[in-house]
């Protein structure tokens, strides 16, 4: 179980959840996205269509999962949908958030990872999905208000996983960057904050530099890799998701 995290909106964390289940899949691994977030949930529309029940029919005991489940065919994966546009969900109870979970690993014949598009924030459904992850990829920009709330992040999955008697794997992701470079210097600036206060030191994952085709892809609600896969970042994309596949 992957958890792909974020401390603030529009930092790409769909997109690369996305992104990176089709690099996985493209590698052969079985896959499964489940769009966690509970509040604005909107992995399905990047991909081009409504779901037709989605994890809010679950929840309501309205629909199986078996049902709720669809392959996303040019992915190459298969997508639980969360509930598009409702904020309904968005406080869930932990407690119903771990047994859909262990629902979801029940399914484990069938998959080799499970990759969880947390809902942004510090929210207790966000962080006890979190918390249960097995490895959780923080993505951040070089702006200092998204490196603070990925430092927030970080703490308090440090708390959780402490509370639960488990160490911490989280590994960083610099998105939006015009330069390597840049993106060494931001990552370097919260993990220095991670050693100092935290005593973790989160490994850099990779740097994805700022490109206009993935705005260009998301905005024609498309795959990137089908896109643009013999681009700069489709290459780094299948980078980190090969670097996850092997931990």
């Amino acid at each position: 179980m992957i958890a792909i995290a974020s401390g603030k909106g529009g930092v790409g964390k769909t997109w690369l959840t996305l992104s990176l289940a089709q690099a996985m899949s493209a590698r052969r691994a079985r896959i499964l996205v489940l769009d966690a977030d509970f509040g604005l949930a909107n992995a399905d529309i990047q991909l081009g269509h409504l779901a037709a029940t989605d994890i809010g029919a679950i929840l309501r005991n309205e629909a199986s999962l078996a049902e709720s489940i669809v392959p996303v065919e040019r992915g190459g994966f298969d997508l639980l949908a969360g509930e598009a546009g409702s904020g309904a969900f968005s406080g869930l109870d932990p407690v119903i958030v771990e047994r859909l979970v262990c629902r979801l690993v029940d399914c484990d014949a069938n998959y080799d990872v499970l990759l969880c598009d947390l809902g942004t924030g510090v929210e207790p459904a966000a962080r006890h999905l979190a918390a249960l992850a097995d490895t959780l990829v923080l993505i951040s920009t070089g702006d200092p208000t998204s490196l603070t709330d990925g430092y927030a992040v970080l703490k308090l999955l440090q708390r959780d996983r402490n509370d639960r008697g488990e160490p911490v794997d989280a590994r960083i992701v610099i998105n939006q960057v015009d330069t390597d470079r840049a993106g060494r210097r931001a990552h370097a600036a919260l993990a220095r904050a991670a050693r100092g206060f935290l005593r973790l030191d989160p490994p850099l994952l990779g740097i994805i530099q700022r490109d206009e085709n993935v705005s260009e892809a998301i905005r024609g609600q498309r795959l990137f890799l089908s896109e643009f896969p013999k681009s700069y970042t489709a290459a780094t994309v299948q980078s980190i998701a090969r670097r996850l596949l092997a931990k």
